[in-house]
């Protein structure tokens, strides 16, 4: 669990609210820091700087707490990268288009003669229809204080953003700045009684509106059954709680991963605050590209169905057709849960799906169509294989899910068996244990097709399905420990 220390300028800024365990003024911090003080008998311990210095001008004191907090290893809000685009007007304007539209969707009834100004405290705001906003700006310049203007240009933009001091707070935004905080870290607030202290604090990154979850409610809830059980508070978190992830030593992303989404997002920024990942984001970079995995299946020399990258070009097209037959699947390289994938029966067909996907994308994956009743699934933690499970394609269909047809408000999918270990074929086991090797050494998810002896690999999955009665349908909470442990293990090796 991190230690909290609060940084102020002068003790005396701090007298309106509720003591902490640590109150330091710069100069504790800058010059009478004893990095001692802070070892436990485990190793240093993860520490977390909230800097209220009154400003953060460069090479004032505020400034140089962030920049040595950096330079010890400490994580610490604001960070230097944070004050540094605050002194930039033109980032205000940084195009992101999850905030633009946050911003107009806020201001659709406002009229554009009036100026409009917030302050937010650790991303929040009083002012309800501007509270995405709020927390999107401070996810880009997260600072404890920070003052926000827009003004109508054609359509409504930040005009600046700066940041505040504790100093300047009145009253009643002295109690908006502390039940800001007690959300942002409860630590500061709750007495010792409030709840149990455990070793570790571990975040499941989940969406409960997602139709098709790596991880059901009751596996999740096993997930934190198991956390009790080996003294780690486990806390599920979502899309929102950006900001929080300096409050815990671990994330676990159990949301279906992409370069382009929060997922990989998430993860980065984890990893920049010293946190153990799974899945950690090379893992996510490698696994989500199909293009990526062929090369590296072809180059090790691992059984795959037959395939070709593909760009658009007629020649190509035909050329696929050629070497592989029809039959023949083409995929995105970025597909999962299997969409993207598409069967084609005929050149016309080709050339009608594929001109949509190179809109998209300028590459393509043309693979044999390589049919089998079942997949393999190999679950892979840390180089060792924790579950064995056999998929099968969805009557009638050719794959394990069905998206042409809805039931039960969900995606048509197969059945599925699952199987000790020791029963699994040992060249199938061998085979997921030598690509998830050459990935990394996160979780995965190995799926597999046998023919004539031999085990072929179809893909590796980085955010691998970890459900209650099918994947832990042998080992029982077995499985769920088994990952607890390799987060707490990764965690002490980090001391």
């Amino acid at each position: 669990m991190a230690k909290l220390i609060v940084i102020v300028e002068k003790l005396k800024d701090w007298n309106s609210y509720y003591p902490v365990e640590q109150l330091m003024t710069p100069q504790d911090y800058l010059v009478n820091w004893d990095e001692k003080l802070y070892e436990s008998k485990g190793g240093k311990e993860r520490i977390k700087i909230i800097n209220l210095c009154r400003n953060y001008k460069y090479l004032s004191k505020g400034y140089y707490c962030s920049l040595l907090a950096e330079a010890r290893g400490h994580s610490v809000i604001p960070s230097i990268k944070a004050i540094s685009d605050l002194s930039r007007s033109f980032l205000y304007s940084l195009e992101t288009e999850d905030l633009d539209l946050a911003i107009q969707k806020a201001f659709k009834n406002q009229s554009p003669s009036e100026g409009v100004s917030i302050t937010v405290y650790f991303g929040r705001t009083d002012k309800e229809q501007l509270q995405e906003v709020a927390r999107q700006i401070f996810d880009l310049f997260p600072a404890p204080i920070l003052h926000v203007d827009f003004e109508w240009d054609k359509k409504w933009e930040i005009h600046s953003i700066r940041t505040g001091s504790l100093n300047a707070l009145s009253n009643k935004d002295e109690d908006k700045f502390a039940s800001s905080l007690d959300d942002y870290s409860g630590k500061i607030w709750r007495k010792p009684k409030a709840k149990k202290k455990y070793r570790y604090d571990l975040a499941i990154l989940h969406n409960p509106d997602d139709p098709m979850p790596p991880s059901d409610k009751k596996a999740l809830n096993n997930f934190i059954k198991a956390g009790k059980e080996n003294d780690v508070l486990v806390e599920l978190i979502e899309k929102k709680d950006f900001s929080r992830i300096a409050e815990f030593d671990a994330l676990f992303i159990r949301e279906t991963t992409a370069i382009n989404n929060h997922t990989y997002r998430f993860a980065k920024k984890a990893e920049s605050e010293g946190l153990v990942v799974i899945d950690d984001s090379m893992s996510i970079l490698r696994c989500t590209n199909k293009i990526y995995m062929h090369n590296l299946l072809h180059s090790n020399n691992i059984n795959s169905p037959k395939t070709m990258v593909i760009g658009n070009s007629p020649e190509q097209l035909k050329q696929a057709v050629e070497e592989i037959g029809l039959p023949m699947i083409i995929k995105i390289p970025d597909g999962s849960f299997s969409k993207g994938v598409f069967k084609i029966k005929s050149p016309e067909e080709l050339i009608q799906v594929t001109e949509d996907l190179f809109k998209k994308s300028a590459l393509l994956l043309a693979q044999e169509y390589f049919y089998t009743d079942f997949d393999w699934r190999i679950g892979v933690l840390n180089d060792r294989p924790i579950f064995a499970c056999k998929y099968f394609m969805t009557k009638g269909h050719w794959q394990i899910y069905d998206h042409s047809k809805k039931m039960n408000k969900g995606i048509s999918c197969g059945d599925a068996e699952t199987f000790p270990i020791s029963k699994v074929p040992k060249h199938v086991v061998n085979t997921a244990l030598k690509i998830s090797h050459l990935v990394g050494n996160s979780l995965y998810g190995v799926d597999l097709k046998e023919r004539d002896g031999k085990a072929y690999v179809i893909e590796i999955n980085d955010n691998p399905n970890i459900d209650s009665d099918v994947e832990d349908a042998i080992s029982g909470m077995d499985l769920y420990n088994n990952i607890i442990h390799e987060f707490v293990r990764r965690i002490e090796e980090k001391k």
